[in-house]
């Protein structure tokens, strides 16, 4: 690679380390290509940016990010995952995946500018990303509403029931 190439790389990977809200770095070793595929795969589905990154260029490019902190433990085979949106999603990803693969360790990581270390990381994947998050606030909206339009409707609901089951025993009469 030449010097005017690397400066370009460094540039690039400077301005997605500084927009990157938080970020999870993984060791991985003797990983075969499908479940590297099926890592990427989950990756973009999250929107998260997976890559493997040459450490000396990630340690100079972090340089002045919130990922300096992280430049210590770019050695060995590493890849980080960054995510611009969803803070949860690059820790929930990496800790399912390397759940059932020997072959990746949890490094650490970043959130909000603050290095985590691994048990760190595995705590924050365990807590409800961005969409959970959503759901439980909107099913939290609702429920108000929801509990107004029951208790308007029972009494009609009421009124109806005991208006047949007068009509049925008037039948029975007849």
């Amino acid at each position: 690679m030449l010097k005017s190439e690397k400066e370009q790389v460094i540039q690039e990977l400077n301005a997605k380390f500084a927009r990157a809200k938080s970020a999870v770095l993984a060791e991985f070793s003797k990983l075969d290509v499908a479940a590297v595929t099926q890592l990427r795969k989950k990756c973009r589905d999250a929107g998260v940016e997976y890559r493997v990154i040459k450490n000396t260029l990630a340690r100079r490019a972090a340089k002045g990010t919130p990922l300096e902190s992280l430049s210590d433990d770019f050695t060995g085979s590493v890849a980080l995952a960054l995510s611009y949106a969803d803070v949860i999603a690059p820790a929930k990803i990496l800790t399912d995946f390397a759940k059932g693969i020997e072959a990746i360790k949890l490094r650490g990581g970043m959130l909000e500018g603050q290095k985590l270390n691994p048990e760190k990381v595995k705590a924050v994947a365990k807590m409800p990303g961005l969409r959970e998050l959503r759901a439980q606030i909107l099913g939290l909206l609702a429920q108000p509403a929801t509990r107004l339009a029951r208790t308007i409707g029972a009494p009609a609901g009421q009124l109806a029931r005991v208006l047949q089951a007068r009509q049925e025993a008037l039948a029975k009469q007849a």
